[in-house]
């Protein structure tokens, strides 16, 4: 018999238990890809570049995407979709600027799912569009596993969040094309080590692109948009 410690108790879990879990994750990330598989059909038939952005809470996503739809403006045929436990708030602050932003509301999922992604797809008109932003739940854990029918992921970490970041959560930060160390305007307070930050996405994700971005003041933007013109072709 197995066990696993969660908080103060610990559940006991036996060798049939376990098997039977592991199928059903199984189960359910494979039905994820197949909607997934979908989504990236029906993106790729529409013309839209989709992109993923991914963080912990408070990195500044939503911050990041308010400045670049406002930069941005006229540029490009853009829209949003905004995944967030509870509230909307971060869609409202998004429509603002005058895009559609779509909120899911997961009610307690710790993560987008391929599913409500193909949902949102529907209310939005597609043809009006020609790059996606999707806002996933703050959380460097779950949402690495589902596949949304994405492009590519991009991954924030901030400054007042350590250097050791992407060392604690691998799995997100392997799956990265693009790292975007955020809040650099930060960086002297905080006490941050870039050199250490940079060692420590070197080992993990050797393949990500990383830039250094500040939304408030503007510096490394024109990379961040560069990296976007280059998506869009």
């Amino acid at each position: 018999m197995e066990t696993r410690e969660i908080g103060l108790s610990v559940l006991a879990e036996t060798k049939e238990e376990r098997g039977r879990r592991v199928q059903v994750e199984k189960g359910v990330l494979s039905l994820n890809n197949q909607f997934a598989a979908r989504n990236r059909e029906r993106l790729k038939a529409a013309g839209v570049t989709a992109l993923n952005i991914l963080s912990s809470p408070g990195s500044g996503k939503t911050t990041l995407l308010a400045r670049t739809l406002q930069d941005l403006a006229g540029k490009y045929r853009m829209g949003v979709v905004v995944g967030d436990l509870a509230t909307d708030n971060d869609a409202q602050r998004l429509r603002a600027g005058g895009v559609t932003a779509v909120q899911i509301q997961t009610g307690g999922v710790c993560h987008l799912e391929a599913a409500m992604i193909a949902r949102a797809l529907d209310a939005l008109k597609l043809d009006k569009l020609n790059l996606l932003f999707i806002e996933n739940v703050g959380n460097l854990v779950c949402p690495a596993s589902y596949d949304l029918g994405e492009d590519a992921r991009i991954v924030l970490f901030s400054v007042t969040e350590g250097e050791d970041k992407p060392l604690k959560y691998p799995k997100m930060f392997k799956s990265a094309e693009l790292v975007l160390i955020s809040k650099t305007d930060l960086a002297e307070a905080a006490g941050f080590d870039h050199g250490l930050a940079l060692e420590s996405l070197c080992q993990v994700a050797p393949q990500a692109r990383v830039l250094e971005v500040s939304a408030r003041t503007g510096s490394g933007l024109e990379e961040w948009y560069g990296y976007l013109r280059g998506k869009l072709g």
